[in-house]
């Protein structure tokens, strides 16, 4: 399939050989009952906005075999079977038991799932801290000599476990996906400059809060589903972040742009950032992908930072994070049963 002409107007970035959209497709809600879209999103607009993203130049799309037990890479690799030349496959090994063999083993499974020979990036999900990691990286070692993966990655982790990684690899890994948005800038404290400099990636996840960040949610109007069990979802939580929401649509108002897409613009500023957002329907995800041509200047982002830097986040005591873990396990089990989500 050829791909369209406005291919070439995205906007990338480059490491490693490749080049990848820094807006790319989060798909975390594809297949899962837990997010409450229900079958038709998962088995018709799941699809449609796949395809929809890869028209648009969006090449990065992120899956993982946890995501509803593995649905959400079959949708993705059905979805992107036509264009597959043009789609930069990513998905993660839940390190549950992260010996050499199960890395192999659950590499080659995710690999069918997505009806592809070759993984473009195989990501550790998270770090196991009760296994070795010089043990786990040897089975992401053959998974990358076996073919199984042309590039490896980590999610969930610090720099200094990055820098162990490739230490215990013997070779860069690509990627660290990890929270990154306005009201979270962690990254921004050593990870960013060094994957920079480096010539590594910095994949963002949770680029809009979850939803937070876009300005459809105010105290008393809340969101649903998982967004629910974040501090951030509760009516004290959205108030603190009103400001932070009101300067994202104060700079969306010079140039007729959404808060989520200035957010977006924002998470993507620096170089070696790809945003990897969820997208609801295939107007959101047009929405998302039009954020790439978005370029705030130094008062926009002097603005943002102003804000963001005044936002005091709303801790979880014992009470909240009990009810989010079983709200979490609640809902992982609706969707094990083949049930709807759990009122959380």
């Amino acid at each position: 399939m050829a791909p369209p002409a406005y291919r070439d107007r995205v906007r990338y970035v480059e490491a490693g050989g490749v080049r990848l959209s820094v807006i790319g497709l989060g798909t975390w809600q594809f297949g899962s009952r837990a997010w409450g879209y229900g079958a038709d999103y998962a088995l018709g607009e799941a699809r449609a906005i796949t395809r929809r993203a890869l028209e648009l130049g969006i090449n990065v799309v992120d899956t993982a075999e946890a995501y509803a037990r593995g649905r959400s890479e079959k949708i993705v690799g059905r979805a992107v079977a036509p264009d597959r030349e043009h789609a930069f496959l990513a998905t993660k090994f839940t390190p549950l038991v992260p010996t050499p063999n199960v890395v192999e083993r659950h590499a080659a499974a995710s690999a069918f799932r997505l009806g592809v020979s070759t993984i473009d990036l195989y990501q550790l999900h998270w770090p196991n801290p009760l296994y070795p990691l010089a043990r786990t990286m040897d089975g992401f070692r053959r998974v990358l000599d076996s073919g199984l993966a042309a590039h490896v990655g980590l999610s969930n982790c610090s720099l200094e476990t990055w820098w162990e990684a490739e230490a215990q690899l013997g070779r860069p890994l690509l990627s660290n996906q990890v929270r990154y948005n306005l009201l979270d800038r962690r990254p921004e404290e050593a990870m960013l400059s060094w994957a920079a400099a480096k010539g590594r990636v910095v994949i963002a996840y949770s680029p809009l809060a979850q939803g937070v960040l876009s300005g459809r949610y105010r105290p008393g109007r809340r969101p649903g589903g998982l967004r629910a069990l974040s501090p951030a979802g509760s009516d004290e939580g959205l108030r603190r972040v009103q400001p932070v929401v009101a300067a994202l649509e104060a700079v969306g108002h010079r140039y007729g742009a959404t808060p989520s897409q200035v957010a977006l613009a924002w998470t993507v500023r620096a170089g070696g950032v790809v945003a990897i957002p969820g997208a609801s329907s295939v107007a959101q995800l047009e929405q998302n992908a039009a954020a790439a041509d978005l370029v705030l200047d130094e008062e926009d982002d002097a603005r943002l930072d102003a804000a963001s830097r005044a936002f005091v986040p709303l801790r979880a005591g014992p009470a909240a994070l009990a009810g989010s873990v079983s709200g979490l396990a609640r809902n992982a089990l609706a969707d094990r049963l083949g049930r709807g989500p759990t009122a959380g």
